[in-house]
């Protein structure tokens, strides 16, 4: 290994968790968001797996991000622009064949006009606010765009989609609020397909109406917090050990000294630090693995480096080069990202590119029969 760890991407995990949400939101169709390079595990390979499954439904941020991926994949899938379009970039999007979700009145309005220059009926989403006050056209511009039809004469609407805003607590009021006011929004707007459920969402007890959009369940994030999490891991960690040595009880280890040892001490030092993406706050409180037993950081993490105290672990286990667990069977992504007071999506989208990547492949699948409207 030339990298200071080894970060491997099970893409049969991947189409496995794809396959489990198809399941269970069927008839619905599911779409696949690899905004981020797909929640940083790359945009790509995520993509192609996922159309490999029978998704039909691409979801990224950016309209750069869209035209990245598309001259990658055809035609085999649609690619949506989540955050809609900046003022100007609606020309290149038309060229491009990427299709924005319009996310404000003057983002219709841009985007009509746009059809009406290409002499075209372009094709687009459109996001209402159902209570999250983030993305979306909130009640009044509903209103005012259902008063002008003509603004949605150069478009051709694909879906009707909102956002829940606690979709990883079941329980949460707000969630059947949100799907009460889409349902209201969405009468509106007949025969036009709708989506309204994230990772979170798609562990509700009720329909699912016509797309979900799986994000973080796809990457073996648990969809809620208050529920065991279903979906397979799909990536794991491993660093190894550069460098050991034995310090006395009262030493410091560590840029400013952050921590200091009360017994003789085993430190193992690896290569693998917030640089990497590996959070700074886990200093003196997260944790690695060595043969199945916890080691703790012990002081700050630094830009390239982090120090374990190993003295719990047989000697066997301990020599340069020896496999460090960061990520898999005994830690979790969520569990990395409760340590550090965060989030599953954050742990993934910061892990670095100076990771020496590995990608099993996906095995041959049932691709999903449905049609895509």
């Amino acid at each position: 290994m030339i990298a200071g760890a080894s970060l491997t991407i099970d893409l049969e995990s991947l189409a496995q968790n794809y396959r489990l949400i198809r399941a269970r939101v069927a008839p619905a169709q599911v779409g696949g968001v690899v905004k981020a390079d797909g929640y940083g595990l790359g945009a790509l390979p995520v993509a192609t797996t996922l159309i490999g499954q029978g998704c039909r439904h691409i979801f990224v941020a950016l309209l750069a991000e869209a035209m990245a991926l598309l001259p990658e994949i055809g035609d085999r899938a649609s690619v949506y622009v989540l955050n809609g379009l900046l003022p100007g970039a609606e020309a290149a999007c038309a060229r491009a064949g990427a299709i924005p979700v319009l996310n404000s009145l003057d983002q219709v309005e841009r985007w009509s006009a746009q059809g009406r220059a290409d002499g075209s009926v372009l094709p687009a989403v459109l996001q209402v606010d159902t209570g999250m006050s983030r993305m979306g056209l909130p009640g009044d511009e509903v209103d005012r765009l259902l008063a002008a039809p003509g603004l949605l004469a150069a478009i051709d609407l694909r879906f009707l989609i909102s956002h829940l805003a606690c979709a990883d607590d079941a329980d949460d009021p707000a969630n059947a609020d949100q799907a009460a006011r889409f349902q209201a929004i969405a009468d509106r707007f007949p025969g036009v397909p709708r989506a309204l459920d994230n990772s979170g969402g798609v562990f509700h007890e009720r329909g699912h109406f016509d797309l979900v959009r799986a994000g973080i369940a796809l990457y073996g994030g648990a969809p809620r917090h208050d529920a065991p999490n279903p979906m397979r891991p799909v990536v794991a960690l491993e660093a190894r050990i550069a460098q050991l040595r034995t310090v006395p009880p009262s030493t410091g280890v560590g840029y400013g000294l952050t921590f200091r040892t009360t017994r003789e001490t085993r430190i193992a030092t690896i290569p693998v630090g917030y640089a990497d993406g590996w959070p700074r706050c886990l200093g003196n409180r997260g944790a690695a693995y060595i043969a199945g037993i916890r080691v703790p950081i012990v002081g700050r993490v630094s830009m390239d480096s982090i120090t374990l105290d190993v003295t719990d672990v047989p000697e066997t286990h301990l020599h340069p080069g020896a496999p460090v667990e960061l990520i898999g069977p005994h830690q979790t992504i969520d569990q990395v990202a409760a340590d550090a007071g965060t989030i599953s999506y954050e742990i993934l989208t910061q892990l670095s590119r100076r990771y020496e990547r590995h990608y099993r492949p996906a095995l041959a699948g049932t691709p999903d029969r449905s049609t895509a409207p």
